[in-house]
């Protein structure tokens, strides 16, 4: 049998659901048995080639995050929503309760210790959406692995699941919404 590829990304978060991931330790030999990374940290590619499998954190706060996600969801058979933020937004959302305009005045104009007040406005600057939106509002999404951050278990039965074909079921005992 070959093995799947699989693929990560963060965008708008923290990155703890990769962190989580790594938390599986040395039974990720074991999972080497069964899949290959494609666009991960685990092997610094930068864009991603054709996948089986793609995990997605973090949320969506900027245009940079959009273009990430759709090249993302093309490129993926099976697209999973992995943590809080990017089901919901998580704590990046936060900041959907104020206008941009006030948040980015708090941080760049207001903000202590600020020595040169001014809003950045350079094309290098990805430019911020109006609110944070979690994944599935810009593409289809196949599963969600909730959490804040999901624990490595909880991946390696998702993962565990669909390399032996079935339909990814996790037990109540390992779903978590903090």
């Amino acid at each position: 049998m070959s093995k799947l590829r699989v693929a990560t990304t963060s965008l708008a978060g923290c990155f703890g659901c990769h962190m989580s991931f790594l938390d599986i330790d040395e039974r990720i030999i074991e999972l080497l048995d069964h899949v290959e990374f494609n666009r991960s940290p685990l092997t610094d590619i930068k864009h991603c080639d054709p996948c089986d499998i793609g995990l997605i954190e973090g949320g969506l706060c900027n245009i940079d995050n959009v273009h990430v996600l759709k090249e993302f969801r093309a490129s993926c058979k099976i697209l999973i929503a992995v943590g809080a933020c990017a089901i919901n937004g998580g704590v990046p959302a936060m900041r959907n309760h104020h206008p941009l305009s006030e948040c980015l005045a708090e941080s760049y104009l207001n903000g202590i210790g600020v020595e040169n007040p001014q809003i950045p406005d350079d094309v290098e600057v990805p430019l911020l959406l109006n609110k944070v939106h979690p994944v599935h509002e810009v593409v289809k999404i196949d599963y969600y692995l909730p959490g804040c951050p999901p624990p490595a278990d909880a991946f390696m039965k998702v993962l565990g699941d669909l390399i032996e074909g079935r339909e990814p079921l996790l037990p109540r005992t390992m779903l978590r919404y903090d």
